[in-house]
């Protein structure tokens, strides 16, 4: 494997968690008045992917492969509880 295809799969594995956490950090103000605990959205962005990682990593070392419908699920559950804690007062 190459250096360009070593980057394109991290990336890819990287992806999911970026997206999801950078579009709960756009939308969050539209659906509740609380604000942030994080000022800005690109920290909440922050928060929320590094999250979203721990959990893609979790489950890639817990099931040995990644692309698991249940690591999404947990992906998406632990990006919205970081979410919901960014939101607390």
């Amino acid at each position: 494997m190459g250096l360009w295809n070593l980057f394109i799969h991290l990336a890819n594995f990287v992806l999911p968690a970026l997206a999801l956490g950078a579009t709960l950090a756009v939308f969050a103000p539209f659906f509740t008045r609380k604000r942030m605990v994080a000022r800005t959205i690109i920290v909440q962005t922050a928060i929320n992917s590094v999250a979203g990682l721990l959990v893609l990593v979790a489950g890639l070392v817990l099931f040995g492969n990644d692309g698991k419908m249940a690591t999404y699920a947990a992906l998406v559950l632990a990006t919205g509880t970081a979410q919901w804690w960014g939101l607390r007062r």
